[in-house]
C-alpha cells in the first residue's frame, strides 16, 4: 500500500478529513456541517465539543470509506480556522464555555483602550497585527475577565488557552499533549514573531499567565500522536498550519512574491516574503508562513472577514436562491451590476480599511435592481475586497505580483474568477484541486515523516487547472475600485463605540 496521509480541515461551518496518497490525490473524504451562534449583535460563538465531535466523526467516516484504521495512515496533519478560541480546565478537558470565533467583535473597546494608551504600536512592531477584535489574545483576556471560573482556574494552573489546532490536538491525544504551531501561534497577538516566543511584556498587559499557553511546535515535524484508543491506531500528528498558511503551502507558494487567496467564509490573501518579516504600511498583516526544522518563512496577509459568508447570506437570509451554484448565471443574466455596491460590513472591515465599527452595506439601489444585479454585485465585492489587498502587498513589497492562486469553494465560480482577473491586470490561475488548505496540511504532515523527501517534489504534484486573463482596460478596471472605495466609505463608523 502507498502512503496515505490523513488531513483535518477544521473550518469555521464544516469540519473535514481527506486522505491523500503520495501523489496528492484523494483517497477519501467526508465532511459535517457546524454552526455558529450570534448571541448578541457582533458576538460569534462555537460549541467547543461541537468542533471535536464533527471532526471526529468526519475521521471516522474517512477511515470506513476507505476501509483504513489509524494503523494505515502515515502521518495526520491538521489545519484549522485561525484566531478562534478556546479556553478549558486541563484536569477534567472541559470547555469552560463557547469558542470565541474569529469573527467575534466584542473585544473592540478593549481594542480602542490599548489604541488611545499607544499600546497599539508595540503589539505591531512585536507580533506583525494590527490591533483589532480578530485575534486570539483579547478574546482570552475577555474570557478571564467574564467567564466563571476562568481566572481560578488559571490561579490553580489548571486553565489552558488555545486555539482550535491545540484544541484538536488536546482532544486526538486524550488530553496527553497541550501544543500549538507556529502560525497558529504568530496569529494570538501575544507571540512575538522574531523571538518565535510568548512575549512577557504583551502577556503582562493583557493579564494571560503564560502557564495557560501551549507550548509551540514547528508546522513540520513530529508534534504528538493520536490515542490508540480512539481509532485503532497511534498515527503521528507531524504537520498543523493555521488555514491559510496551510493553503500557501498546498499551492506551493514557495518563493518569495508567490500569493494565493482563498475564497472560504473569508477572503484570505496571502504572500510568501521570505526568510524576513516585512511591515506593512498599507494595512496588511505580518505573520509566519511556516516553520520547517529551524528556519521559518514570513508573509503579508489581507484578511476580508466576509467572502462566501455574502453567499451564503444571501441564500439562507434574503433567500434569493436555493443553492450557491445559481449565482453564477444570475451573475451572467444582467450586463452588469446596474450601479449596485455590495460592502459586506457584516462585522467590521479587515484589511486594508480595519474598522469593527464599519456595517453592511447595499448602495446604488434603483427601481430597475432586481435580485441578480444584488448577486452580481455581491459576488463583484468579494473580487473588490481581494483587490484592495493585493495592491497593498504590491506596496509593501515593492514587487510586481504577476499570479493570484487561488482556491476555495468560490474559486469554482467562474463569473468571481474572471472579474477578479479584469480588476487585477494579472493572470488568475486556479488548481485541479481546490482543497488545497487540506493538501498543504498533508504535505507538511507527509514532509516531517519521509513520504516527500522535499519542497521540490511536493512542487511536482501541483497541477493547474484553469487560469484566467484580464478581458478589461486598466482605466476600465481603475474606474470600478473608485466606485467600489466610495461605497466602503458609506459603510464605514456606523456603529458607535460604546467609550464614545
Amino acid at each position: 500500500m502507498s502512503h496515505i496521509i490523513m488531513a483535518l480541515d477544521q473550518g469555521t461551518t464544516s469540519s473535514r478529513t481527506i486522505l491523500f496518497d503520495e501523489n496528492g490525490k484523494i483517497v477519501a473524504e467526508a465532511n459535517a456541517a457546524l454552526d455558529c451562534q450570534f448571541p448578541q449583535s457582533g458576538w460569534v460563538e462555537q460549541v467547543p465539543e461541537d468542533i471535536w465531535n464533527s471532526q471526529r466523526q468526519t475521521i471516522e467516516a474517512a477511515l470506513s470509506q476507505a476501509k483504513l484504521t489509524m494503523k494505515d495512515i502515515s502521518a495526520v496533519g491538521i489545519t484549522n480556522q485561525r484566531e478562534s478560541t478556546i479556553a478549558w480546565n486541563r484536569e477534567s478537558g472541559r470547555a469552560l464555555g463557547p469558542a470565541i470565533n474569529w469573527q467575534c467583535r466584542r473585544t473592540a473597546d478593549f481594542c480602542e483602550e490599548l489604541k488611545a494608551e499607544g499600546f497599539d504600536s508595540l503589539l505591531r512592531m512585536r507580533t506583525g497585527l494590527v490591533t483589532d477584535p480578530y485575534f486570539s489574545g483579547t478574546k482570552m483576556r475577555w474570557i478571564l475577565q467574564n467567564v466563571p471560573q476562568a481566572q481560578k482556574l488559571a490561579d490553580q494552573g489548571k486553565l489552558c488557552f488555545g486555539t482550535v489546532d491545540s484544541w484538536l490536538i488536546w482532544k486526538l491525544t486524550g488530553g496527553r499533549v497541550h501544543a500549538t504551531e507556529i502560525s497558529n501561534a504568530s496569529r494570538t497577538q501575544v507571540f512575538n514573531i522574531e523571538a518565535c516566543e510568548w512575549d512577557a511584556e504583551i502577556l503582562a498587559r493583557f493579564g494571560i499567565p503564560v502557564e495557560t499557553l501551549p507550548e509551540v511546535k514547528p508546522s513540520s515535524g513530529l508534534i504528538a500522536t493520536v490515542n490508540p484508543e480512539l481509532f485503532g491506531g497511534a498515527a503521528p500528528i507531524s504537520g498543523v498550519a493555521g488555514d491559510q498558511q496551510a493553503a500557501l503551502f498546498g499551492q506551493a507558494c514557495f518563493e518569495p512574491g508567490m500569493t494565493k487567496n482563498t475564497y472560504g467564509t473569508g477572503c484570505f490573501m496571502i504572500s510568501n516574503t521570505g526568510s524576513e518579516p516585512v511591515f506593512s504600511k498599507h494595512g496588511l498583516l505580518t505573520t509566519i508562513a511556516w516553520q520547517i526544522e529551524d528556519k521559518v518563512t514570513y508573509a503579508l496577509e489581507g484578511s476580508v472577514f466576509i467572502a462566501g459568508a455574502l453567499v451564503q447570506w444571501l441564500r439562507d437570509g434574503l433567500q434569493l436562491f436555493e443553492d450557491a451554484s445559481e449565482t453564477q448565471a444570475m451573475a451572467e443574466s444582467v450586463e452588469d451590476s446596474g450601479g449596485v455596491f455590495v460592502v459586506p460590513a457584516f462585522v467590521g472591515l479587515g484589511a486594508p480599511h480595519w474598522d469593527p465599527y464599519a456595517r453592511g452595506t447595499i448602495v446604488g439601489l434603483t427601481r430597475d435592481t432586481n435580485r441578480s444585479h444584488i448577486v452580481r454585485a455581491s459576488l463583484e465585492a468579494i473580487a473588490f475586497q481581494s483587490a484592495e489587498v493585493i495592491s497593498s502587498i504590491a506596496k509593501d513589497t515593492g514587487t510586481n505580483i504577476k499570479e493570484l492562486r487561488i482556491d476555495g469553494g468560490a474559486a469554482a465560480n467562474n463569473f468571481l474568477c474572471q472579474f477578479q482577473a479584469d480588476l487585477l491586470g494579472l493572470n488568475v490561475t486556479r488548481p485541479q484541486i481546490l482543497e488545497t488548505t487540506a493538501m498543504g496540511a498533508a504535505f507538511l504532515a507527509g514532509l516531517a515523516v519521509g513520504v516527500w523527501e522535499n519542497q521540490t517534489e511536493i512542487r511536482n504534484l501541483w497541477q493547474e487547472e484553469k487560469t484566467f486573463s484580464a478581458n478589461i482596460s486598466r482605466a476600465n478596471a481603475e474606474q470600478k475600485m473608485k466606485d467600489w472605495s466610495r461605497a466602503v466609505e458609506r459603510s464605514k463608523g456606523w456603529i458607535v463605540p460604546e467609550s464614545l
